[in-house]
């Protein structure tokens, strides 16, 4: 007996590995190293760090035999989190489990990833697959898991903390492309009750927006950005708090922007209860800024070549 025969190619797994290499050259050594560039820029530079994985989102690629934009989704969901510091994004790792090696699955999977680096403006440092095969050649080239790690800098004083936030401030929202990679549990739990075909949601294969590229722009044009908050599982109501200090809250008028209709449709064909949906759904808004009032208008200003944006609320006393 042999390896391949207990469920693990290590061929196919080192063509894949010479594969990626044309497309991102430097990796396959033991570690992956980086120069942060302008390092004499910085007085006290600061690396924020974010892990994070695609959940159940990746239960849908598989029923629609497409992989191509979850690697986007993947990188979004780790960079989003890390630039709410004001960091700049520096590097990626990525970690692909697979019941059975598959090079034009995986490859579609690291395309994405490498767009979405591109978008964040970030490198593509290395990663790990992991071919978690079964005895009898038994494995599934749809078994796939994915997760990923992004590190970016930021000056320590420039450090975005949600500490001069002050009531009175207003909470800019910005739009989302859709479901992004949050609530897929109870999205299939309604397409399955439902007896609605996925292929009838295209919508569901939308990749995750990255907010890198308007990030870097507010934070080089407005010196105010007080606090920022990436909006996934738990909607508004669990993570725009999370970079309020204490004694602050938002206060939200879900009015003040339009439902993007694809929740609309969820909502009403699952029978889900509004409260619910805030709870779980980032209902068209992904990603929030907090800013003084008297820079309002031109926050919008400088956001809306990049996505369409609402003030949605302002900063109350808790």
């Amino acid at each position: 007996m042999n390896y391949k025969d207990s469920g693990v190619d290590i061929e196919a797994g080192n063509a894949f590995v010479e594969k990626i290499k044309n497309k991102v050259p430097g990796i396959g050594g033991f570690n992956g190293a980086f120069r942060i560039p302008d390092i004499e820029d910085y007085d006290e530079p600061v690396l924020i760090s974010s892990t994070d994985g695609v959940g159940t989102k990746i239960e849908v690629c598989r029923i629609f035999m497409d992989w191509s934009t979850i690697g986007q989704d993947l990188v979004a969901m780790c960079v989003n989190d890390v630039i709410c510091s004001g960091a700049k994004p520096l590097y990626f790792l990525d970690y692909i489990s697979t019941g059975k090696l598959d090079q034009d699955i995986l490859g579609d999977i690291v395309d994405g990833i490498i767009h979405g680096c591109k978008i964040a403006d970030m490198q593509l440092l290395g990663g790990e697959t992991a071919e978690h095969g079964k005895p009898g050649d038994r494995g599934s080239s749809w078994d796939i898991d994915l997760a990923g790690f992004c590190t970016g800098v930021v000056e320590d004083y420039n450090m975005i903390t949600g500490c001069g936030i002050k009531e009175g401030d207003k909470i800019i929202g910005i739009e989302s492309s859709g479901f992004h990679s949050n609530g897929y549990t109870l999205l299939r739990d309604m397409l399955w009750r439902q007896k609605i075909v996925y292929k009838d949601m295209p919508e569901l294969l939308t990749p995750t927006t990255i907010y890198a590229p308007v990030v870097k722009h507010l934070l080089e044009e407005m010196g105010c950005i007080f606090g920022m908050a990436h909006i996934t599982g738990g909607g508004i109501p669990e993570n725009l708090p999370r970079c309020f200090p204490k004694g602050l809250k938002p206060m939200v008028d879900y009015n003040s922007w339009t439902l993007p209709k694809i929740f609309s449709t969820v909502m009403c064909a699952g029978e889900i209860p509004e409260e619910e949906m805030k709870r779980v759904f980032n209902l068209g808004i992904g990603f929030c800024v907090i800013v003084p009032e008297w820079a309002e208008d031109d926050t919008l200003m400088h956001i809306t070549p990049y996505h369409d944006c609402w003030t949605i609320g302002e900063v109350v006393v808790s």
